[in-house]
């Protein structure tokens, strides 16, 4: 499977060099248009101009463990997504309203790189169980020449919360929905591929500053939940309002964004997570008799509990240098959580994007990023305390390299590899009395536009 997209990797490193090399073409050849459908004879502009935005896009990759993990094999994954936009001022002259909505039709080839891998971060941000799922649904109201904007509906705090852009060209899911957060929140929280009913607020007191809250249902699973969390919500309109409420708040700070800017653009975020449900004590619970005890001593104790959960967290995406076709961007993640609760206690990522790498790619990117999830003291505490001995875990890191080919507007193919130290903590899921080897993963991606 892996040969065979990297086959169609040559082939369109081949097509565009081709292209190159011919003389200029018309323009809007398949080439040069922003989707491989194009304009459908007019019919996609007459809908945007009436208030209705199609988008229809296919991911597709393959990954390979070839040294270390859980499994030496191959992992196939597919995301086939459906969203429509509308614009209420154009299609019905409601001023400054609009939907959205998402399907995603999801697919496999029976194991994913994560179970491969045997990693608490996944190494596919698309990686999901086999189903067609409502994602999210909302309707957003801006006001105050855009100042404002409340949204209302089945919404993803990964999209607007936590996120860099330069991190976002990496394909390993932390550097998405972050560790800290999608091992921490219950059921992984509002995050792909399960979103939950939610309000979110944003307000732009000046060009530089936005300020957003939301609250999110805190169970995106459901409260009867006894199986996965996917399974439990498998086409994503299980509308969870149980799991107490989580809280979320951001401050952005964004400079030099303006075409006429001098200097160079930067994000910088800082936010944190407050969720009102219990949550059980990691490392001591009670006994039968009623006395506490380590959870490594007696594992069929009774957990103590912890009203809420909370953590914080800070993204810094700067650009360093700019050229005639290239840029340089670096970005800096971090967060904590209290260790009692939460299997990350603290987390950062860093790294790079290099846009424009080689002469005549402008709209190639070259992306390397680290990241570092330290496994809380009280689980290791709990390992320590466990007989017969287990291994000790302690912390997982991620090494990411990915180069996105911009074949064509509507094309983007993507090499990537990916080596994950301790992945599981160094713990083997199947025998905690085994230490899992570091995995080394090697994949393609390609994006399809239609």
């Amino acid at each position: 499977m892996i040969r065979g997209v990297a086959i169609t990797a040559m082939a369109a490193l081949s097509l565009t060099g081709a292209r190159a090399a011919d003389a200029p073409k018309a323009p809007k050849s398949i080439w040069e248009q922003d989707t491989l459908t194009g304009d459908w004879g007019g019919a996609r502009t007459a809908l945007k101009d009436k208030g209705v935005d199609l988008t229809l896009t296919y991911i597709n990759e393959a990954f390979g463990v070839l040294g270390g993990g859980l499994s030496r094999r191959s992992s196939y994954e597919g995301r086939f997504e459906f969203s429509v936009d509308t614009d209420l001022q154009k299609l019905v002259g409601w001023d400054g309203a609009t939907t959205h909505v998402t399907v995603y039709q999801l697919h496999n080839g029976g194991h994913d790189a994560v179970e491969n891998a045997g990693s608490i971060s996944d190494p596919s941000n698309i990686d999901a169980l086999a189903t067609t799922r409502l994602f999210t649904a909302w309707f957003q109201q801006n006001a105050f020449d855009d100042r404002v904007s409340l949204r209302i509906g089945q919404i993803a705090a990964d999209d607007e919360f936590l996120n860099s852009q330069t991190a976002s060209g990496l394909i390993n899911g932390t550097f998405g929905w972050a560790d800290v957060v999608a091992a921490n929140m219950l059921n992984g929280g509002p995050a792909f591929p399960l979103a939950t009913p939610g309000v979110r607020l944003a307000v732009k007191p000046t060009d530089a500053l936005t300020v957003q809250t939301a609250v999110f249902s805190g169970n995106p699973a459901g409260g009867s939940c006894t199986d996965t969390p996917q399974q439990c919500n498998r086409y994503g309109t299980t509308f969870s309002f149980s799991g107490g409420a989580l809280w979320m708040g951001e401050l952005q700070y964004a400079i030099n964004q303006g075409k006429d800017a001098v200097g160079l653009p930067g994000v910088y975020k800082l936010g944190g997570w407050y969720a009102t449900a219990d949550f059980n004590d990691l490392h001591y619970g009670l006994d039968a008799s009623g006395t506490q005890v380590s959870l490594g001593v007696d594992s069929n104790a009774t957990p103590l509990t912890h009203k809420g959960n909370s953590g914080i967290y800070g993204v810094a995406d700067q650009m360093v240098w700019r050229g005639k076709e290239s840029s340089l961007n670096f970005f800096l993640r971090g967060g904590f959580a209290p260790s009692d609760r939460n299997l990350v206690s603290y987390y950062v990522d860093a790294g790079a994007g290099l846009k424009g790498p080689l002469p005549g790619r402008p709209d190639d990117t070259l992306t390397f990023g680290v990241a570092y999830a330290k496994i809380s003291k009280d689980i290791a505490a709990v390992d320590q305390d466990t007989v017969p001995a287990v291994v000790v875990r302690d912390y997982e890191a991620v090494f990411e390299l990915n180069y996105a080919l911009q074949v064509a507007p509507w094309w983007t193919v993507q090499p990537d590899l990916q080596y994950i130290v301790h992945p599981n903590d160094g713990q083997n899921p199947n025998d905690p009395t085994q230490r899992l080897g570091n995995a080394f993963l090697a994949g393609i991606r390609s994006t399809i536009k239609f």
